[in-house]
C-alpha cells in the first residue's frame, strides 16, 4: 500500500525555501545549500507527481539552487578566495520576502481585529450625562480647622477692602429733587394774591434746598415777565419787595 503525502501549499519558491530553513532551524545567513537543495528538489518532484502544471518559478529556483550548489562544491583557487559568496543574492531575496511576509501577517491580524470593532454613537440619556456626583461635606471639611477658616475670612475681607476707593467711598449720595417750575409759579402767584407784599429774601430763605431756591428765583422772573407780580427796591442793597399784579391788587402809594 502506497503512502500518500499531502504537501503544504506554498505561495512561491521563496515561500518554500523559507519553510525549509525554518523547518531545519538553520541560520538564514549561513544556508547549508547542499542539504536545502536536496530537500527542495524532493518537494519539487513530489509536486510534479501530484500536479503536472507546476509553476515554472519553482523550477527556476531549483535551477538557481543547483547552480549555487555546483559553484560551492568547486575547489577554490587562491586568487579567488575573496570571491563573493554565491548565496548572498539568495539570502537578500529571502530576507526581503520574510519581511513582507511578516508585514502581511500583521495586516491580516489587524483586519481580523477590525472586523470585531463596531462603531456606535453615544446613547447616554441626558439626565445621566448631566449627573454630578454629590459632594461629601465630611470629606471636604476633613482638614478644615478654625485657624484655617479665620485665615480665609481675613483674606476675603482684605480683598474687599482693596476694592474700595478711599476717595470715592466718602462721596455722599446724590439724589435728584423733583421741583416743577410750573407748580412753583402757580404757588407764588397764589401767595402774592394772599399777601399784600412780601420779602424776596425771606421767600428764598424759606426754601429747603438749593434746587428750590433756583426754581423759586426763576419763577419770580417768569411771573415778572408775564406781569403777574411787580417788585420794588428803595435803595441799593435793600431787600426787594414783591407785590401782586395791579389787575388783582392795588399797589400801595
Amino acid at each position: 500500500m502506497d503512502l500518500t503525502v499531502k504537501l503544504q501549499v506554498f505561495e512561491g519558491p521563496l515561500d518554500l525555501l523559507l519553510h525549509l530553513l525554518e523547518k531545519n532551524k538553520v541560520n538564514i545567513y549561513d544556508i547549508p545549500i547542499v542539504e536545502i537543495t536536496s530537500q527542495y528538489m524532493d518537494y519539487i518532484n513530489e509536486m510534479q507527481r501530484q500536479d503536472l502544471n507546476i509553476v515554472s518559478e519553482f523550477l527556476v529556483m531549483a535551477a538557481t539552487l543547483l547552480d549555487i550548489k555546483s559553484r560551492m562544491l568547486l575547489p577554490k583557487e587562491e586568487a579567488q578566495e575573496e570571491e563573493e559568496d554565491p548565496r548572498a543574492e539568495l539570502v537578500q531575496k529571502l530576507l526581503e520576502y520574510k519581511m513582507y511576509k511578516c508585514m502581511s501577517y500583521e495586516l491580516k491580524d489587524r483586519q481580523i481585529d477590525a472586523n470585531k470593532v463596531l462603531f456606535k454613537m453615544p446613547t447616554i440619556p441626558e439626565e445621566v450625562r448631566q449627573y454630578e456626583e454629590p459632594v461629601d461635606l465630611q470629606k471636604l471639611m476633613l482638614d478644615v480647622t478654625l485657624k484655617k477658616l479665620n485665615a480665609i475670612f481675613k483674606s476675603i475681607m482684605r480683598k474687599q477692602e482693596d476694592k474700595i476707593d478711599p476717595i470715592r467711598s466718602k462721596f455722599g449720595k446724590i439724589e435728584r429733587e423733583e421741583v416743577s417750575l410750573e407748580e412753583r409759579m402757580a404757588y407764588l402767584e397764589q401767595y402774592a394774591l394772599a399777601h399784600s407784599c412780601f420779602s424776596f429774601r425771606g421767600l428764598l430763605e424759606a426754601q429747603s434746598s438749593k434746587m428750590e431756591v433756583i426754581v423759586t428765583f426763576l419763577s419770580v422772573l417768569e411771573l415778572m415777565k408775564i406781569g403777574k407780580i411787580h417788585i420794588s427796591q428803595e435803595h441799593i442793597f435793600d431787600d426787594i419787595i414783591i407785590y401782586a399784579s395791579a389787575k388783582d391788587r392795588q399797589m400801595p402809594a
